[in-house]
């Protein structure tokens, strides 16, 4: 007997708020009580402009464009669910909704809703399940014109499939009847088709189709036969009731095989047989079936999706079977919510193989510029870059440190805005463009940021960027007194934090200049502040502070105060420390440099490692190194 997981613990208004399809709880006076992340993340409405407000207060008709009657149409079916106390699945519906700007924008949407019920059996809640299918209709429209349009080419492939299945609901609804065994069969297939819209990979796929949804339709067994990528051969996975001698012999099968399945794959008829003896005449092949399997009634069924062949679906019976056309009905809208979520995720897991070659590119190039910082005399410098949790995208984070000829020590942190590979590539642009400014002007920092904005303007480098450029300067004075000073620019990044020898740390807040990239013409601002023996400069990108549901401030105040905390450490654990604090995986990429500034009147701290330079260019004179 198969175990029963205990579920008790788990946190039922957690797993509603990720589940990844849009959902809103409505009280009986149709107003939201409680929305997950994916209907806000589709409404464009944060949460305090829902929660105790009417429906249809928040989300109005388009006055201009009365004649959808979405706000009409979607009260009549909540009205009959408070009636009925029964689920009710709307027909796609035409329901505008207004940009932040109040500018109305045409959307198409799938709504299903369904009562939740007390122990009396009274409705006290409405469960309110919405996705966007707009792009979804707009192909389909496409489609009507264009034959040729293959709508699983698109990223949005998986939620266009998904509309799809709520269609085959619908047309799985209409075949059934309301003889017992039909409405229980029913029940079934409706709790196997959820399952499908669940499946994260083909083999999860397969596994729900052949180990819960044959049994569903009352047979012995089956399989379900996947087309192979080169579409010359299938690929069967059977259920455990054929036997091992069956997965063994019919595994893989070619396209053109007399066998039931590969005729149903690649014709896109249905093969009926009714009996052993229809069975055995079909072909001398059915011979081995048979035997292996003992089942000696056989319906193959295709699986289509978009006009094109994904496999099929073969099902099995010991007994000869009567057949009604409610049957047939029933087993070609389950074959269609098959194919449909089949489709989806070999669509999907296309997108994934090329998203990951991209991502493994989009690293590769970042990684070849976030290379290990350099150890000046009694300077310590410790880098370190974490990818966002989402697929651990690679984007324009990027930290930087070199030494001009002047040989002053400058640093830089910068993030170009995006999550891709052209983003990263934008990157590597900035950040080698800012190098070579940086060393042909030898000037102060708001200089060459200055002199990179132009540079970037007049060579094209369509991108927008924030950085912080600083340099460690000291003067002979400041020599003699053991003391350095720290001269930086903001251009429209968070500011950088220092820590003092006593580990009191703070913001070096002044007004950021304009982001990179916005006006060749921008005027810039140094600013400078002393840099004691023992202190720390902290860099750093965005995706250290920002959080979705806090603002910056805070962000920026708990950097401080973590900062003061782990003031003792070393650069290198410190940085590590840092990113340990942080409140679960980053929302974006974190980019962070640690500068220590050690004393110059004794040896270089052995936590500060050997002292490392940049190479000096062929027949170049080594950097002299100021700090």
């Amino acid at each position: 007997m198969q175990r029963v997981p205990d579920v008790s613990h788990v946190d039922l208004a957690a797993v509603f708020d990720v589940l990844p399809t849009p959902y809103a709880v409505l009280d009986t006076d149709l107003r939201f009580v409680a929305v997950n992340r994916a209907f806000l993340e589709s409404s464009g409405r944060p949460r305090h402009e829902l929660i105790g407000r009417l429906v249809f207060d928040v989300f109005p008709d388009n006055p201009d464009d009365p004649g959808t009657h979405a706000t009409a149409n979607l009260e009549a079916s909540l009205r009959r669910v408070l009636r009925t106390g029964r689920p009710d699945t709307m027909p796609l519906q035409r329901y505008d909704v207004a940009d932040p700007d109040g500018v109305f924008r045409p959307c198409w949407w799938s709504p299903v809703n369904a009562p939740v019920l007390d122990e009396a059996g009274r409705v006290v809640l409405l469960l309110h399940r919405t996705e966007n299918v707009t792009r979804y209709v707009t192909e389909r429209q496409a489609q009507r014109f264009d034959p040729g349009v293959d709508l699983y080419d698109d990223p949005e492939d998986r939620y266009r499939a998904e509309a799809d299945l709520y269609v085959r609901g619908q047309e799985l609804r209409a075949a059934l009847t309301a003889e017992a065994v039909l409405v229980e069969r029913l029940a079934g297939t409706v709790q196997v088709a959820l399952q499908l819209s669940g499946a994260q990979s083909v083999a999860e796929l397969t596994d729900i189709v052949i180990g819960s949804g044959l049994g569903v339709l009352g047979a012995g067994g089956g399989a379900v036969a996947v087309r192979t990528p080169e579409g010359d051969a299938l690929e069967l996975t059977l259920t455990d009731s054929l036997g091992e001698r069956a997965r063994r012999t019919f595994q893989r099968v070619p396209l053109g095989s007399p066998l039931p399945v590969a005729v149903a794959a690649a014709t896109g008829e249905v093969v009926v047989l009714r009996d052993v003896e229809a069975a055995l005449g079909f072909t001398p092949q059915m011979q081995e079936v048979v035997t292996s399997t003992g089942l000696g009634t056989w319906v193959s069924l295709p699986l289509q999706a978009a006009g094109r062949s994904v496999g099929g679906l073969t099902i099995g019976w010991r007994d000869p079977q009567d057949f009604t056309d409610r049957d047939f009905e029933l087993m070609r809208a389950y074959a269609g919510q098959c194919a449909q979520s089949l489709a989806a995720l070999q669509a999907h897991e296309q997108e994934r193989r090329v998203a990951g070659e991209q991502r493994r590119l989009s690293e590769a190039l970042q990684r070849s510029l976030l290379t290990a910082p350099f150890e000046p005399d009694h300077l310590q410098i410790a880098v370190r870059y974490l990818p966002a949790a989402a697929e651990a995208q690679i984007g324009g984070d990027w930290y930087d440190c070199f030494l001009p000829p002047s040989g002053t020590t400058t640093l830089v942190v910068g993030d170009v805005a995006g999550h891709d590979r052209d983003a990263a590539a934008a990157m590597g642009q900035v950040r080698n463009l800012l190098r070579g400014v940086s060393i042909a002007l030898g000037e102060p920092p708001a200089s060459v940021l200055a002199a990179l904005d132009r540079a970037m303007h007049h060579l094209g480098v369509g991108v927008i960027a924030t950085a912080v450029l600083a340099q460690v300067e000291q003067s002979p004075a400041e020599k003699a007194a053991g003391l350095r000073t720290l001269r930086w620019s903001n251009a429209g990044h968070p500011p950088p934090v220092l820590i003092a020898p006593d580990g009191t740390a703070r913001l070096l807040q002044a007004q950021p200049d304009m982001l990179l990239g916005l006006d060749p013409d921008a005027e810039r601002a140094d600013h400078a502040t002393a840099l004691e023996p023992g202190s720390t400069v902290v860099l750093y990108t965005d995706g250290l502070v920002e959080r979705r549901d806090a603002p910056l401030q805070d962000g920026l105040e708990w950097l401080r105060a973590t900062l003061e905390q782990l003031h003792h450490l070393s650069a290198e654990e410190l940085c590590d420390a840092l990113l340990a604090r942080l409140d679960g995986s980053p929302e974006d990429d974190v980019a962070l440099l640690v500068l220590r500034a050690h004393p110059e009147d004794g040896p270089r701290p052995a936590e500060a490692g050997p002292q490392v330079l940049p190479p000096a260019a062929p027949g170049a004179a080594p950097p002299v190194v100021q700090p």
